[in-house]
């Protein structure tokens, strides 16, 4: 596994799905970053196959409210928050710079106002999956930034000042060296992460002299620049 450059602005990003989410360390600037780290981890626990989808009896069909549903959403927050504290532990052990976490998820909304039953079911295990994530993130006491997936790619496009194809490119080309799938998950994980790290001070922000650059070094490690 790569080790990242000590003195590197480093950020993780997260996209949530139900069950699961895609973690990615990115270090860099707002102008030239690379990929220190990217895997899949579980929120659920895998001992429970129902917590996977803890809201849903059946397809379609929504799981009473008692002790079955307590303890499946109990598993989950323990699972999932132990999963989360792990990866972050993990990376902050290749870097000293990590300085938040980006979090993208489906919705945003609230699963009350939603009247259709299905929708609802979904909204409600998106909203816990999101919420272990996040509580995960604040306990490491790492800052942490949350985007809908739909919203992502414009919003970096404002922020990194690039046009979207332009993002999509450098984001392709920035798993060329990951091992294991770089699909969307990964993509989206990846650019919160960005959004993050351009969003930090610099260390020239922080102490009024310039800091060190992050350099190619090597394949594995390859910088993209937008």
């Amino acid at each position: 596994m790569p080790e990242a450059d000590d003195h590197a602005r480093a950020a993780l990003g997260f996209t949530v799905k139900s069950g699961w989410a895609s973690a990615v360390l990115l270090i860099g600037s707002a102008t030239a970053c690379r990929v220190v780290d990217s895997r899949i981890i579980e929120l659920s626990d895998p001992a429970l196959p129902e917590s996977r989808q803890p809201y849903h009896a059946s397809f379609g069909t929504a799981r009473a409210r008692g002790p079955a549903l307590s303890r499946l959403i109990a598993a989950v927050q323990r699972f999932g928050r132990k999963s989360v504290s792990g990866v972050i532990q993990d990376y902050r052990t290749m870097t000293s710079r990590l300085e938040g976490a980006g979090v993208i998820v489906g919705s945003l909304v609230d699963p009350a106002t939603i009247a259709n039953d299905h929708i609802r079911i979904h909204a409600l295990e998106g909203q816990l999956f999101r919420r272990v994530v996040e509580e995960a993130v604040t306990r490491a006491r790492l800052r942490c930034s949350i985007w809908r997936d739909r919203d992502l790619y414009g919003l970096a496009a404002v922020t990194l000042k690039q046009p979207e194809r332009a993002l999509r490119d450098a984001l392709t080309t920035l798993g060329r060296h990951v091992g294991g799938p770089w699909r969307a998950e990964q993509k989206a994980a990846a650019l919160a992460a960005w959004l993050v790290i351009a969003a930090s001070p610099s260390k020239t922000d922080r102490d009024g002299h310039e800091g060190p650059r992050t350099h190619q070094q090597g394949e594995r490690s390859r910088q993209t620049r937008v």
